[in-house]
């Protein structure tokens, strides 16, 4: 769409500024959740971790982020979107420095807990804020670029990792100062959050939580920024009809008044969380270099490999942007699930075919190990054109505008629940069972998945966020 195609007023230039400036949030989640792949050796020598116990202290992020989630659901309906992003980059901060200088391992997991905090609220409040501001008929295609900041946030810690520990070495060699290469892996996180801080302060809050918070005089302000003198009013009477006058916003809302059970729509977005994470995306984001060494990579090799598939990732969230509201978002969920599916299921045959070397690590013969990496990488490809940013984009914008920060705290609870026992587990499946049959497991995640699209997923493509049901 054109300027000159716009509606009277509307000020697109200044929404997608506001959007990108939110998404910051998103870069710093994929930043910071993926920083740790690098440093996983760090924390087995510098604190006497064993590996099997290494992906309980690298899940200990994941709680703070599903405590992060909830909360900042919640507290967004009472002191708004902008202020928990606000709080979001203060923690990204001190998470960042505190993650590098920790002496022990209980030190440096109160750190990671704070940061998980952090990327909890981001990971809700960022898509539940341009959702807010965002007009329906490109409100997909901006949301959408906050998995493409999330994915950008990976690559950047993918490709930090891999040039450090490069040019120091290795991630246990010196590198600046004679401190350890690994602790300015999570240095390099400051400068990000710190920008992210200060642009916040030149946003404005989300007008429907001015109107929810009794606060018209400021939503219209806002909402005349953003759409026009002419729309303003009309749109702040259509979010006012859309809440409930005897009550603010608050957690019970989730009940139905009719039937007094949950609401079925809350049961879709603990559905979408759940299975966003049972596909087994985050294996690959939280321990990609551990994974691609037990199948014979180098360490410098596996974190180039990280780094080729954080950038393939990005241009299938590119993809995406152009599609999801073209063809909508259910469509490219259950596409996605059935490549994901496939693709999945072929890596666990290749992991199949291995055998164990002396100690006791996983060797494939060239065809299969080409067939893993390859598969594995279109498996990422698929999770990105899809459930990556479809599953926020719709998060964001599928609850009624009364349960939207408390849907929101409980899905995303549930995002970053199911988020933490994957990642958790996995160092104890690939110990005990396998990767073929780790992997085959996520294989039949995607399959069901496919079935929970068709049966339970509403489409939400150019809908208004007003006119959403639940």
């Amino acid at each position: 769409m054109t300027d000159s195609a716009l509606p009277s007023g509307e000020n697109k230039s200044f929404v997608i500024l506001i959007s990108c400036i939110a998404t910051i949030g998103g870069f710093l989640f994929g930043f910071d959740s993926g920083v740790i792949n690098g440093t996983v050796d760090g924390l087995v020598t510098s604190f006497g971790v064993t590996k099997t116990a290494v992906g309980v202290h690298v899940a200990f992020m994941l709680l703070g982020c599903a405590v992060g989630a909830a909360a900042a659901g919640r507290l967004a309906d009472l002191y708004g979107r902008r202020a928990m992003l606000i709080v979001a980059a203060i923690l990204f901060i001190v998470s960042a420095w505190g993650s590098g200088v920790a002496t022990g391992i209980v030190e440096f997991d109160i750190y990671r807990l704070l940061g998980g905090l952090a990327v909890g609220a981001a990971s809700v409040m960022a898509p539940a804020y341009i959702s807010e501001v965002a007009p329906a008929r490109y409100r997909g295609r901006l949301t959408t670029i906050q998995q493409v900041a999330i994915i950008s946030g990976l690559t950047a810690a993918f490709l930090s990792n891999y040039v450090l520990a490069h040019t120091a070495g290795s991630s246990l060699e010196p590198f600046w100062m004679g401190i350890a290469t690994w602790r300015w892996m999570f240095w390099i996180e400051i400068a990000p959050a710190a920008i992210f801080f200060f642009a916040l302060m030149v946003i404005p809050e989300s007008p429907r939580f001015l109107v929810a918070s009794g606060k018209k005089d400021k939503a219209l302000t806002v909402l005349t920024k953003l759409y026009g003198a002419q729309a303003a009013p009309g749109k702040v009477a259509e979010i006012d009809s859309s809440l409930d006058h005897d009550h603010k916003p608050r957690l019970s809302d989730l009940i139905s008044k009719v039937t007094g059970k949950v609401r079925p729509i809350v049961w879709v977005g603990i559905g979408l969380a759940t299975f966003q994470q049972l596909v087994g995306i985050n294996v690959i984001f939280y321990y990609g270099s551990i994974l691609w060494q037990s199948v014979g990579f180098s360490e410098d090799h596996a974190l180039l490999i990280n780094v080729v598939s954080g950038a393939v990732s990005i241009g299938a969230v590119v993809l995406s942007l152009v599609l999801v509201d073209k063809i909508g978002r259910k469509p490219l969920l259950w596409i996605g699930s059935a490549g994901m599916a496939v693709t999945l299921t072929l890596t666990a045959i290749a992991f199949a075919t291995g055998t164990l070397d002396a100690n006791g690590d996983l060797q494939l013969s060239d065809n299969m190990g080409i067939l893993a990496l390859v598969a594995a990488n279109v498996y990422v490809i698929f999770f990105n054109m899809s459930w990556g940013p479809v599953m926020w984009v719709m998060l964001g914008e599928m609850f009624p505008n009364q349960i939207r920060g408390s849907g929101l705290a409980v899905a995303g609870l549930f995002q970053w629940g199911s988020n933490w026992a994957i990642t958790m587990s996995f160092p104890a499946l690939l110990a005990g069972l396998g990767l073929a049959v780790t992997y085959g497991f996520y294989a039949l995640c995607a399959f069901i998945s496919i079935i929970f699209v068709i049966k339970y997923v509403n489409e939400t493509n150019g809908v208004e966020l007003e006119d959403m049901e639940g």
